[in-house]
């Protein structure tokens, strides 16, 4: 629960524990680690009086149960590094929409056509899948790309800190967090903050090599049949600039695709 951010400025542990209905001692013993055997009331009565939001208080509810006996199991499973051929079938029919769906540790495992053009600049690597987190922390390219380089590396962090609650002893997550720590002081800064966040849809700004400015909009859907997975679609305003670009996008897409197909069928 500590943070260099305060939930309710000026607020003293004797307050949040009265705040809680608990003893200052237990709520001190919770403050150390002790969260593991809290109940769910007890986490739910602690992010009332924080103030936490849902994502704050689901890692707050991850955090304490991964040191429960049954959340061995759960912690150590993996996310798929391939979605089922008809959740691809799904993706593809989606028309002028680019879509992907990416995993915990924010690696692309899959997208249709026009998510592969809107994300071009993405390295792929010949036997790992390219990683959103990887790609804005290093690449130089990472912030022309996004317009607002910034707020995604944040978000982007807050999402990997949220799914190390959830999966504390995810090989993957632990490595790619490491990894970024030593290669970029940005993310180790961010990291050090230990929050959290999850958006359900918003905006991005992007400034793509092919067609220059997009601002689109975006859904983020939970997969129940593939968990851990999120499907990511983005769309733009009938009218807009950002509308005739993504457009023009999805015509290079299809020109490459031809290329690609032309150069299979030449080999």
């Amino acid at each position: 629960m500590a943070g260099r951010k305060r939930r309710v400025p000026g607020l003293r542990r004797e307050e949040v524990a009265a705040l809680a209905g608990l003893s200052v001692d237990y709520y001190v013993r919770l403050e150390r680690g002790a969260l593991t055997n809290a109940s769910d009331s007890v986490l739910r009565a602690i992010a009332r009086a924080l103030r936490l939001d849902a994502a704050e208080q689901a890692h707050l509810t991850d955090l304490a149960r991964a040191g429960r006996p049954s959340a061995a199991a759960h912690s150590h499973r993996t996310s798929p590094a391939a979605i089922a051929p008809q959740l691809q079938t799904v993706l593809d029919a989606l028309v002028g929409v680019p879509a992907l769906v990416r995993s915990p540790t924010l690696d692309m495992i899959a997208a249709n056509s026009l998510g592969r053009a809107l994300y071009s600049v993405l390295p792929i690597g010949a036997r790992t899948a390219p990683n959103l987190a990887r790609f804005t922390f290093i690449d130089p390219r990472a912030r022309q790309f996004w317009r607002d380089w910034d707020e995604v590396a944040d978000d982007l962090t807050a999402q990997l800190r949220a799914a190390a609650g959830a999966s504390p002893s995810d090989r993957a997550l632990t490595d790619l967090a490491g990894e970024l720590s030593t290669r970029s002081d940005t993310f180790r800064e961010l990291w050090a903050r230990h929050d959290v966040r999850a958006h359900g849809r918003g905006t991005k700004r992007f400034q793509h090599p092919v067609v220059g400015a997009l601002e689109l909009r975006y859904d983020l859907l939970h997969l129940a049949a593939e968990p851990g997975l999120t499907m990511i679609a983005y769309t733009a305003e009938p009218g807009t600039t950002s509308h005739d670009s993504l457009s023009l996008l999805a015509s290079w897409a299809a020109a490459q695709d031809q290329e690609t197909d032309q150069n299979r069928t030449t080999r």
